[in-house]
């Protein structure tokens, strides 16, 4: 179910759809602001059916409103059909894509056009469009801007993903040894990802997720209901984190986006809160505290 907002497009109403078209809307409103192209429009593509536009910026019109888009048709679809960025200088007469959304696209005044698939695990998941009103060649900047804001809309996917994992996961108790790592590196992810997302709503349900995985408790954890007897600030939790799924300081401080240094302050602080010797006896610590799963 969808209903329509004040642009004209599309809204969804579920609370994921909401979520997802959250991010699509952020990532073509920072595709505007970095290429300044006065157009950029996009949507997302269902388990089943055809990919529609749900999100306009910058439009003058609704001709692009819930268009469907199949792969092969068109620029967005021949992009969607190749996994790749494709672009034309001028949309009407372009002779390497089919016309069949040439009226929605002269309606709306588009000459020049890119599209770029949101592809996550080699799956097209979406296309981003940016445009312009008159037949000029799109430089490579705006190329790398209009593919930098596709990879914002996939990590945000991906998160959603793992948050879907990780709650089916965490339904029952894992059966073995096995099936804990697993959950500990998803969660080992999750924390890493979590402060990147600027979606409030999206960034609460991943931390509430981690926060159900370490509650379940592993082999070594506490009874549950029983409180951790200390609490680690959010960032020394995220070091030790990567560190349990064998991180080493400049991995850690990759995925973290920390400098290596800042990573070594806030794994001492852990430790010491923990008291803890080793980088394997404050992970071992967090576990039984109920901290990590």
């Amino acid at each position: 179910m969808a209903e329509e907002g004040r642009d004209g497009a599309a809204r969804p109403t579920g609370a994921a759809e909401v979520a997802e078209a959250v991010e699509m809307r952020a990532a073509l409103g920072r595709l505007r602001r970095t290429t300044g192209l006065p157009v950029a429009f996009g949507g997302l593509l269902p388990e089943s059916g055809h990919l529609r536009i749900a999100e306009l910026n910058g439009t003058a019109t609704g001709a692009l409103r819930t268009l469907a888009i199949s792969s092969g048709n068109g620029l967005g679809g021949k992009s969607m059909a190749l996994s790749r960025p494709c672009a034309v200088t001028d949309y009407a007469v372009a002779r390497h894509i089919s016309h069949e959304y040439d009226a929605a696209v002269a309606a709306e005044g588009l000459r020049s056009v890119l599209a770029v698939p949101v592809v996550v695990r080699r799956k097209v998941r979406g296309v981003l469009y940016g445009a312009l009103r008159s037949a000029l060649p799109i430089g490579e900047r705006t190329f790398d801007a209009a593919v930098a804001a596709a990879r914002d809309v996939e990590q945000a996917l991906v998160v959603r993903d793992e948050v879907r994992r990780l709650l089916s996961a965490t339904r029952e108790l894992p059966a073995g040894p096995d099936a804990w790592e697993e959950v500990r590196a998803a969660h080992s992810a999750l924390r890493a990802l979590a402060p990147r997302i600027l979606d409030t709503e999206l960034r609460e349900e991943l931390l509430t997720v981690c926060g159900r995985l370490a509650g379940a408790a592993g082999p070594a954890g506490p009874r549950r209901g029983q409180p951790p007897p200390m609490a680690l600030a959010p960032r020394e939790t995220d070091v030790l984190a990567c560190v349990a799924a064998g991180s080493t300081n400049a991995k850690t401080a990759e995925l973290l986006g920390l400098r290596p240094e800042t990573v070594k302050g806030y794994l001492r602080s852990a430790m010491r809160k923990l008291g803890a010797h080793t980088r394997l006896e404050a992970v071992v610590a967090a576990r039984r505290a109920g901290l990590l799963p």
